[in-house]
């Protein structure tokens, strides 16, 4: 199932940028909760019940949260597919600040864990991963560095436009042309980390900050510190999947678009899927960063549709509809 785009979507930065902008997606009828962690902090969890034994946990991307429309576009395809769907938040990104002084990052996956073993004990059989983004670097780690303690009901993944190289990908997103990404990241870092300066006086500082440019600049200043690392590059180097992508024993689908502006060559795991059974990489033409838009009747995207029959290769083709999946987009 290849992905093949009319002409005019054959653009990495229209595919990045039009369906954050300009999607419009159904919301599901979410139960929000929040959890406590056994850190004394909070989750935010959105819940899409509707009586099946199985779930998917859907993990958003770098600043994103439960109601992106790549997220609800991904749930709605699930209920389609009689999925239930735990569509959660990472700390700080469900609209208030966590408890704790640090919040997330890219290699954190005991929250994730968490989650997971929430849905067990809420009485799901069967669960299933989908990642986009950090969201899908934090469900490479979570599934090969923690291979070990991964519930044996953890079924399949997918994951989608992953940085699993951090270093490169942070170097990419440095670029001139990408000056725009970077804007938007650092205006909502900007707008958190003033929170947690309020929060905790004396441990944050916001002085400089307008002067910080790049993920180089803010992960050496913020991310690394807040979070045990003593310098970015540490902090990139231990958070990467990429070397623990030949650990992976749960059947796990990896798309990447070749003109995807966050990433480069080296985000391609190329020879780590070639040599272990379980990892699928699919490294289309275009796609963008999170896009894979389609054109067609009901709203779906190539991606949602591409996950949906993954899982239902490896959780039970008999629940598969192809037409309630069928991709689709307004232009």
């Amino acid at each position: 199932m290849s992905y093949r785009p009319p002409w005019w979507l054959r653009n990495g930065h229209l595919q990045s940028i039009y369906p954050s902008l300009m999607r419009k997606v159904d919301e599901p009828h979410f139960r929000r909760e929040r959890v406590v962690t056994p850190d004394d902090d909070f989750l935010d969890i959105d819940w899409a019940q509707q009586g099946c034994g199985r779930c998917v946990i859907l993990s958003h991307g770098l600043e994103g949260h439960s109601r992106r429309p790549y997220m609800l576009g991904m749930a709605r395809a699930a209920l389609d597919q009689q999925w239930d769907v735990v569509s959660w938040n990472f700390r700080s990104c469900s609209g208030e600040p966590n408890r704790q002084l640090a919040s997330y990052h890219s290699g954190e996956t005991q929250d994730l864990a968490y989650v997971v073993e929430l849905a067990l004990r809420r009485g799901y059989s069967e669960v299933a991963l989908i990642g986009f983004s950090i969201g899908g670097n934090k469900t490479l780690l979570y599934l090969g560095r923690e291979r070990d303690v991964v519930p044996v009901p953890v079924k399949a993944a997918v994951v989608f436009s992953v940085p699993c190289d951090l270093t490169s990908s942070s170097a990419q997103l440095a670029k001139p042309v990408n000056a725009l990404y970077m804007k938007n990241f650092l205006r909502s870092f900007r707008e958190k980390l003033g929170q947690k300066a309020e929060m905790y006086p004396g441990q944050i500082s916001m002085q400089g900050f307008d002067q910080i440019r790049t993920f180089q600049e803010f992960d050496s200043r913020y991310t690394a510190p807040m979070n045990g690392f003593n310098s970015a590059e540490e902090y990139w180097a231990k958070s990467s999947s990429k070397p623990y992508i030949k650990a992976i024993r749960v059947p796990t689908l990896l798309v990447s678009a070749k003109d995807d502006p966050f990433l480069t060559p080296a985000c391609f795991p190329v020879n780590e899927a070639e040599q272990n059974p379980h990892v699928f990489l699919e490294a289309p033409d275009y796609g963008g960063h999170v896009g894979f838009m389609s054109v067609g009747e009901n709203g779906r995207y190539w991606s949602e549709h591409r996950a949906m029959s993954f899982l239902a290769q490896q959780c039970g083709a008999a629940q598969f509809n192809p037409d309630a999946a069928a991709v689709a987009v307004e232009p």
